[in-house]
């Protein structure tokens, strides 16, 4: 009678247990459906309609059209340019910023002398907020007094007078990726220095007593401890790009020629220039499942990797 008695208080103290940790989760639930899973349904179902300022005002529920608002997206050739755009900008920025932060993450966890102090003022980029960073770098590369012009001319002596890269459609999204990577570095680098106090240094003098190189010891013993804070980072990267609104618009504005005109941009302009909510919406629609694809394949190829 005692056995039954203690296994019924197990389940009892199982199942309070169970209880508890939903009413904790309860909150987070509920905003991520109020907040995250209802508007992204809501934007796939207006994608879906004719929907324009006129029935806002008006009241009046938009017109059902199918596929139409994607069928013109694609026919009038806005976003497959847009597509193409963000994925490079994406790609560009993602590679860039792992390579640099891991250097940087290296360097600061040596001994070296003010590694401290480098690692308190690196993250002011990154609390600088993003239109002021963008307007910092409108500054920078201003093609007659800019700062990054005036570089150049020391470097040059003065030979290169043409140095308008936001103008230029060929540099445009060069200049906004520098931007973009002046800013997310220090966060990056931040991660991966912690992710570097995982690896144990008794590890790494096995492997230098044994003849392995510095390259070796990295590749072999450093990369592999960090795995899971370089998927963290990357996959942070990857997200917080795809997204990446203000500086382009604050720089470019989506130009020249449309050369900086990504995902964001096309869907801003669609539902807030064109006042056509539903191709807004259709855009929004395709760059949130190009970011999951892309976000899928990544962590499928991370998880290879690890097996």
């Amino acid at each position: 009678m005692s056995h039954t008695r203690g296994k019924g208080l197990f389940t009892n103290r199982h199942t309070a247990d169970k209880m508890f940790s939903l009413m904790l989760l309860f909150p987070a639930i509920v905003t991520t459906i109020v907040f995250i899973l209802i508007p992204v349904a809501d934007s796939i179902y207006r994608s879906f309609f004719d929907y324009r300022v006129r029935n806002i005002i008006s009241g009046q529920p938009g017109v059902w059209n199918n596929f139409a608002n994607y069928i013109k997206l694609f026919s009038n050739g806005k976003l497959v340019p847009s597509m193409v755009n963000t994925l490079v900008f994406v790609f560009g920025v993602v590679i860039a910023q792992f390579i640099f932060g891991m250097a940087l993450a290296l360097i600061l966890n040596t001994n070296m002398k003010a590694s401290r102090f480098i690692r308190s003022i690196m993250m002011i980029p990154w609390v600088v907020p993003t239109i002021i960073s963008g307007l910092v770098w409108i500054w920078m590369f201003q093609p007659q007094y800019g700062f990054v012009k005036y570089l150049v001319g020391l470097v040059t002596g003065g030979r290169i007078t043409d140095f308008a890269i936001l103008n230029n459609p060929s540099t445009a999204m060069f200049g906004v990726s520098c931007a973009a990577l002046w800013k997310q570095i220090p966060l990056g680098t931040l991660l991966l220095l912690a992710g570097l106090a995982n690896v144990p240094d008794d590890m790494l003098e096995a492997a230098k007593i044994d003849g392995a190189n510095a390259v070796q010891r990295f590749f072999k013993i450093t990369m592999p401890y960090m795995k899971s804070v370089i998927k963290v980072t990357v996959s942070m990267s990857i997200i917080e790009n795809f997204k990446q609104f203000p500086l382009f618009w604050t720089m470019t504005g989506g130009g020249p020629n449309n050369s900086t005109t990504t995902m964001a941009i096309l869907s801003y302009r669609e539902a807030f220039v064109s006042n056509n909510f539903g191709s807004g919406a259709a855009v929004t629609t395709v760059w949130m499942l190009m970011m999951i694809v892309v976000v899928f394949i990544y962590n499928r190829i991370f998880k290879k990797d690890e097996v």
